[in-house]
């Protein structure tokens, strides 16, 4: 009688070794958050486009324009802008003139992308987190004539956003560190 045979596991295919320790958990992080953040501008993608042609059928069909749905789309489209620009950093596709950096050595131009990520840092730090922080907070008072709900709630974005840039930028950081420390010079 012949032993049973144990299935064969089908090898990973070739490809970037297999991170390990904190790294890997920060990379496992980040693309979680990814995932929300990029469902989240989804979400208001789909919203906007189901406000804006109720919108557009109010006014023409009926002769009646919606008032709320009006300044609800304006508003979500101010959350879109800043929570997608945050996930962009986050990918590292925003804009970049990089005809100079690109020309530098490869240390150089390491040292270049970490000092333009410590600028944005800063930025988001203290302009949209901090300072976001407080103007929503002044404005929580205040409410929206057709909305009814606080400004601050919709000034909620800048902080958001701030916290989100100063997250991905502290991960690029870390990842550019790692590059200019294991890579060899080209």
């Amino acid at each position: 009688m012949k032993p049973a045979q144990q299935p064969t596991m089908l090898s990973a295919p070739p490809g970037p070794p297999v991170q390990q320790g904190f790294y890997a958990s920060l990379t496992g992080f980040k693309q979680r958050v990814d995932l929300l953040v990029s469902y989240f501008c989804i979400a208001i993608v789909a919203l906007m486009t189901l406000l804006v042609t109720y919108q557009v059928a109010t006014r023409y069909l009926l002769n009646d324009p919606s008032a709320v749905s009006e300044v609800l789309s304006r508003y979500l489209f101010i959350w879109l802008v800043l929570i997608g620009s945050a996930y962009v950093f986050g990918l590292r596709e925003h804009m970049a003139i990089t005809f100079m950096r690109d020309r530098m050595p490869h240390n150089v131009r390491i040292l270049l992308e970490m000092l333009g990520e410590l600028a944005t840092t800063l930025f988001a730090l203290l302009v949209l987190s901090v300072g976001g922080y407080i103007g929503m907070s002044r404005q929580m008072g205040q409410l929206d004539s057709a909305l009814q709900i606080p400004i601050g709630v919709i000034y909620a974005a800048i902080p958001l956003c701030g916290v989100l840039t100063v997250f991905y930028c502290l991960y690029n950081q870390y990842g550019l560190a790692r590059q200019l420390s294991f890579e060899h010079k080209v």
